[in-house]
């Protein structure tokens, strides 16, 4: 017996909506949840740069301390102090923000300014942070940043 081309795009559409249903409830194997990150972030350089700092994660209700520190390689002159605020998405656990985010980008602080940056790190981790950066810092950049649970 044959299925119309209608009966087996609805049968489809079913089976997708299905699991679309199932994905949304959390029975998928990758129910990945949110977190909010605070980073105070010390940056120096003269063409070679370095930075590090340290934070706080908070996830389903618990503070976890966090370590940072980093390389930036490039045109890179002054020093900085940036406070970070703001999200961590797709994490199942707390040691999933942990890793190395990269980013190539440019800014310039005289005194005190706004920043914000989005980072994924290699667990598929994802930073939106914003906040302030003050000191005089120019950059024009290949940086790094690796973050710890401590």
């Amino acid at each position: 017996m044959k299925l119309s081309s209608a009966l087996r795009r609805a049968l489809v559409a079913g089976v997708m909506l299905v699991s679309a249903v199932f994905a949304g409830a959390g029975l998928s194997p990758a129910h990945a949840d949110d977190g909010y990150v605070t980073l105070t972030i010390w940056k120096a350089g003269w063409i070679i740069g370095g930075s590090g700092g340290g934070g706080t994660l908070t996830f389903r209700g618990q503070a976890y301390p966090l370590s940072a520190g980093g390389l930036d390689y490039g045109l890179v002159f002054g020093g900085s102090k940036t406070v970070l605020r703001g999200r961590v998405h797709n994490i199942i656990r707390p040691s999933d923000v942990a890793g190395v985010y990269a980013a190539a980008g440019a800014g310039l602080a005289v005194g005190g300014g706004a920043r914000a940056i989005v980072l994924t790190n290699q667990k598929g981790a994802v930073l939106e942070l914003s906040g302030t950066e003050v000191g005089l810092l120019a950059n024009a950049d290949l940086s790094g940043l690796a973050i710890t649970l401590r």
